[in-house]
């Protein structure tokens, strides 16, 4: 059986741009998808700390566009290197520290389009957030509102239209299908799944 994980990246940082004709596979999947957060500049020619917000770092890579900030401005990254955790990048165009602090707190996106393609079985946060769950009996539970990692698995958080939520544990035991078709999210309850 396949396993019903998720990968962090862009849980609640995904952006859509309706002007723009990137597109996104999928119907109501976002066009951007967060990588990364620009925090401060470092030294003297252009360098920004950028805080990783992919699982996939080594798609930032020299000559990769990301788009930048609320209007997703595109910028050519020019360098980059690991400095800890975060890596300090420079752009096209953005030569000194004053320029750089331009980009100051601003999230750098990948187009939806681009992202890598997951091993059957995995599904980007995005993609299971709205999604309505029904029982495998075909009652509607509401949609998948939020999702949490506990470390052993993931836990989906579904709030039904009246009623206090219902955490369902991400694994094959309850989780029995992800249409993403349909945008629907196909469980099993066990006894104290569901609020007394």
């Amino acid at each position: 059986m396949t396993s019903h994980s998720t990968t962090p990246q862009s849980i609640e940082i995904a952006s859509s741009s309706p002007s723009s004709d990137a597109g996104s596979p999928q119907k109501g999947e976002p066009v951007f998808l967060a990588v990364g957060k620009l925090r401060r500049p470092h030294g003297l020619r252009g360098e920004i700390i950028m805080d990783v917000l992919t699982d996939f770092p080594e798609r930032l890579h020299r000559g990769i566009t990301l788009f930048v900030g609320p209007e997703h401005q595109p910028l050519r990254l020019r360098s980059h290197r690991w400095h800890g955790a975060a890596l300090l990048v420079t752009f096209e165009g953005y030569d000194t520290s004053e320029q750089a602090g331009e980009l100051r707190n601003h999230l750098a996106y990948v187009t939806a389009a681009d992202r890598p393609q997951l091993p059957e079985g995995e599904y980007y946060h995005h993609q299971l957030i709205g999604m309505k769950v029904v029982s495998e009996q075909g009652e509607v539970l509401g949609k998948v509102t939020e999702i949490l990692a506990t470390g052993a698995n993931d836990v989906y958080v579904v709030r039904p239209e009246i009623g206090v939520e219902i955490l369902i544990p991400a694994i094959d035991e309850f989780v029995l299908a992800v249409d993403l078709e349909h945008h629907e999210l196909r469980v099993r309850l066990a006894p104290g799944l569901l609020p007394e």
